[in-house]
């Protein structure tokens, strides 16, 4: 069970999802602002945003929510300044890290994910330390018992697919981030019914990890998501299945 997608399987497994629905709420929201004041108030010709309201309405955001935030965006409603930044760090027994980060407030946010870290066995990186681990991807995840590998080939790879990997429960659909939402369009037309659609860093190579720093990892990762400025955390953790099995019991 590796990390970037699997981390997804791993907070399902662990029931810790819907309990951070509000923290969700803010982070969607702040993705919306940012997606319409670079790209404009219209998802139709605003991928980015079209993407960020997507993502909302699946997580049931109220529509008044996202009105808001887009206007906010904008520049209709008075809202709150977002940069966009990256910060790389190390894990346990160097995993890779990466993070994406909106905040209102740089100083705050590097200081305090720097605590995190370092309370949770990891250390800040400078820019580059392990930028050249992860390569940007576009991300489909098929349960098994949902569709067949033949079908997702068929569909898929006509419409610009990359790869399709196959896990013990699961298939990943890779492809180029500028081929994402005709993929994602294919798919749709041939209801596919993937569990999760997003672009992301996907890592060239990962590090195994035992149980002692896989418990480590899992809590770094659980208190980087909890913190509100980061959007999200990409990280080339590997953990063996028999060692989630020791520790879900």
């Amino acid at each position: 069970m590796s990390g970037h997608s699997k981390w997804a399987t791993i907070k399902r497994k662990k029931g810790a999802a819907d309990a951070k629905r509000g923290k969700v709420f803010t982070k969607l929201i702040k993705a919306i602002t940012v997606a319409a004041k670079s790209g404009g108030g219209d998802p139709s010709g605003n991928p980015r945003l079209r993407k960020a309201v997507d993502d909302a309405k699946a997580s049931s955001m109220p529509l008044d929510n996202i009105t808001r935030a887009i206007k906010k965006g904008t520049g209709e409603l008075e809202g709150v300044n977002y940069e966009e930044t990256t910060y790389e760090a190390y894990g346990p027994a160097g995993v890779a890290i990466m993070m994406d980060v909106l905040t209102d407030n740089k100083n705050r946010t590097v200081s305090e994910v720097r605590h995190i870290l370092g309370k949770n066995g990891g250390n800040l990186g400078e820019s580059g330390s392990v930028g050249w681990v992860f390569q940007k991807k576009g991300v489909f995840n098929f349960e098994k018992s949902k569709v067949t590998e033949e079908r997702l080939m068929e569909i898929a790879l006509e419409a610009g697919a990359e790869d399709i990997k196959e896990g013990e429960n699961d298939f990943e659909v890779l492809c180029d981030p500028a081929s994402f939402d005709h993929v994602k369009a294919a798919l749709d037309k041939a209801q596919l019914p993937y569990s999760s659609a997003e672009t992301s860093m996907v890592p060239q190579n990962y590090i195994k990890l035992g149980q002692a720093d896989a418990e480590k990892m899992l809590r770094l990762m659980d208190a980087l998501e909890d913190h509100d400025d980061i959007q999200k955390v990409y990280a080339n953790f590997d953990i063996p299945d028999e060692i989630m099995e020791k520790m879900s019991t």
